[in-house]
């Protein structure tokens, strides 16, 4: 236990320092199996366990050695162990990984923890799911300097390294003093000695012509980019080809390493640039035309953050090709011969016309605003250029207005840098429901190209207006980008309620719900998130005036200095009565009031942001209280709690009634 470092844990005789959460399933300790361990047979949802608190000034990795056990193969909600990360600082706890695969033996998971100045916690939580009887074991826990890429091979668990099994040929581990291998090597390069271990392929056993070994390493679970180094041995009789491909997600393949030369008869030295911006996992493929090919070794994987030759690009950053308008295009830009096809309009709050999508009363573009006499029109959008050779997610709201069938009237193209290549990604099929719906397009391209928002129009009469607002770019496909997508202390409900709860539950209290709701004239058309997805509300018919409905959080992390809480908010209905914010501390009887308004206020979802601060730990309760008709469907979406002072502030945090001019558009 002397030699383990601090987080680090075998579950011999004791859990080196790491506490469950007694509100939870308990966890026994095994010492004789030397693990540590969770299951059904008592009744509760999740166990929580945590570690001491940690630092790591120097990029680190966690492996986890673990094993889930369920009788039944699928189950809609099935059982998971899921590790998060727990700043000081911070009132919400960062999802770092997340398994549910059930296995007959251990498996090892592994994860690169990003240097920080702040304590931490690292947080494992077993959520035992519907099965009847099933199991969750930790057997190991191990924190060490260095990125999970990095490997010596002297360690029995590999850093978490796999070969994909092939009957014939495959990586084994060599060294050791064990005589097994017919092209065995005197010594490994980590200790220069027999006793060393290092990953050997050999061609005895090859079968058929193009025979391919792969060992795969642990996938890369934080941006990296910089140097991988490894040293090799290359001994052939005929050819081999060895290989370093790039597999993201999706299953792309990119080459980034080649050899098919024994330099010489000693370890040597490669390295190769390296860029990882979003999971990836390197493979090191051997491929043997016959049995006297000869073999391949490997040892000394390491990485360095900084590249291996003097690159002075900077790496891209995805943040410079996105837009919400609010100030102007920024990177974006029109083709001046297309005649003005797109304009930057800001509707004010109002109950009869749509806003933008960022805050509700901001800025977005319109297209065929400014009727031209020509029968129809075009206008072009074009984005900033992206670097080729990398996956992205494009994300988009768009709302259409008009009376027809839309389609086609919004397209998203992809222009190559030469602008001859063109190919469309997307293109609008719905009817216009004047509702912002999210559009989420992954594409890859080998050169650096321009992404092109099209809207086109064939004649004055098939024309309603085509709106566009918050364009994204991220690195990674959009379906990666999901799983992970949601932000600590970030609530869409889109999947459940997060962290809230009711007061009580039953006609006068908030419901979660997607689309419109039942009354007319009242309440949102759909949610602020994606167009399609859910949000919570009052409904006002089951309600009597005055009548009060809470949502509260659950009790969260105080920490010191001040914390932003956002959220967009939707109070539409001739009736519409109150919805206030408070925050209540522990130990207090009173909950003070942050936020507040009264009446109706807009027909779109309306942005809030409220500055506090709570050095204890705290609840946040929002309060709508049904006004004087069943049009007072109040509505919460999209709750976002952030450490830090906001970086905007609103213009009014108590007010009521409505902003005199109405439906203006501005130019």
């Amino acid at each position: 236990a002397a030699l383990l470092s601090p987080g680090s844990c075998a579950f011999e005789d004791s859990a080196c320092g790491y506490q469950w959460d007694y509100a939870h399933l308990p966890w026994t300790l095994h010492g004789e199996g030397h693990y540590i361990s969770v299951d059904t047979s008592y009744e509760g949802e999740k166990a929580v366990l945590y570690s001491p608190d940690l630092y790591s000034e120097e990029w680190s990795c966690v492996r986890l050695i673990y094993q889930i056990a369920t009788t039944s193969e699928t189950s809609p909600d099935p059982t998971r162990l899921n590790l998060y990360l727990r700043k000081e600082g911070e009132s919400f706890d960062r999802l770092l990984w997340s398994a549910k695969e059930p296995s007959d033996s251990w498996l090892i998971g592994s994860l690169d923890l990003v240097n920080s100045t702040k304590k931490y916690k690292l947080v494992l939580e077993g959520e035992m799911g519907q099965d009847k009887s099933a199991s969750i074991a930790i057997f190991e826990i191990k924190i060490t300097p260095g990125y999970c890429i990095e490997c010596d091979f002297e360690e029995n668990h590999l850093c978490g390294f796999v070969n994909r099994w092939n009957p014939n040929v495959n990586w084994f581990v060599g060294g050791g003093n064990m005589h097994n291998s017919q092209s065995i090597l005197p010594k490994d390069h980590t200790l220069d000695s027999a006793l060393g271990h290092y990953m050997y392929v050999d061609s005895v056993y090859v079968k058929h012509f193009q025979e391919v070994a792969q060992l795969i390493a642990p996938k890369t679970t934080a941006p990296m980019s910089g140097c991988l180094s490894f040293y090799y041995q290359l001994k052939q009789e005929s050819s081999i080809v060895f290989t370093i491909y790039l597999r993201d997600a999706s299953g792309f393949y990119e080459e980034i390493w080649k050899t098919d030369t024994a330099l010489s008869a000693d370890w040597a030295l490669a390295e190769v640039e390296f860029n990882a911006p979003y999971p990836m996992e390197v493979i090191f493929e051997v491929a043997f035309n016959s049995a006297k090919g000869g073999y391949v070794a490997l040892d000394d994987i390491a990485f360095s953050p900084v590249y291996c030759s003097n690159q002075t690009e900077p790496p891209f950053n995805p943040a410079n090709a996105g837009c919400n308008f609010e100030e102007d295009l920024c990177n974006f830009y029109q083709d001046q011969k297309d005649g003005p096809g797109w304009s930057r309009v800001k509707v004010k709050r109002n109950v009869y016309r749509a806003g933008d999508h960022t805050t509700g009363f901001g800025y977005y573009l319109l297209a065929n605003t400014k009727f031209t006499t020509q029968p129809g029109y075009i206008g072009r959008l074009y984005g900033p250029t992206l670097p080729g050779n990398l996956q992205f997610c494009l994300r988009f709201y768009y709302a259409l207005y008009g009376f027809f069938k839309m389609s086609g009237t919004l397209a998203v193209y992809i222009f190559e840098e030469n602008h001859v290549v063109q190919e469309k990604i997307w293109s609008v099929l719905d009817t216009p429901k004047g509702v912002w719906t999210q559009a989420e397009v992954s594409f890859k391209k080998p050169m650096p190209c321009k992404v092109v928002f099209v809207s086109l129009c064939k004649s004055f009469w098939d024309c309603g207006l085509v709106a566009l607002d918050d364009v994204s770019l991220s690195l990674g496909s959009c379906q990666a980008a999901d799983l992970l997508l949601l932000r600590p202390g970030e609530c869409t409900f889109e999947k459940d309620e997060c962290v809230f709860t009711q007061k009580k539950r039953g006609r006068g209290s908030w419901h979660r719900r997607r689309g419109p709701t039942p009354t007319s004239y009242t309440g949102p058309k759909g949610d602020h998130t994606t167009g399609v997805g859910y949000y919570m509300y009052i409904e006002a018919s089951d309600m009597v005036y005055g009548q009060r409905a809470y949502l509260v959080s659950r009790s969260l992390r105080g920490i010191s200095g001040k914390q932003c809480l956002t959220f967009f908010y939707h109070m539409y209905g001739a009736g519409t009565g109150l919805l206030s914010v408070y925050l209540k501390k522990e130990g207090d009887d009173e909950e003070i009031p942050l936020w507040r308004r009264t009446g109706e206020q807009s027909i779109s979802w309306l942005r809030g942001l409220i500055e506090y601060e709570s050095d204890r730990n705290y609840q946040i309760i929002f309060e709508a209280i049904r006004g004087v008709s069943v049009r007072s469907d109040t509505a919460v979406d999209d709750i976002l709690f952030q450490a830090g002072p906001c970086l905007e502030m609103e213009e009014i945090q108590f007010s009521s009634g409505y902003p005199d001019s109405l439906n203006e558009i501005e130019y």
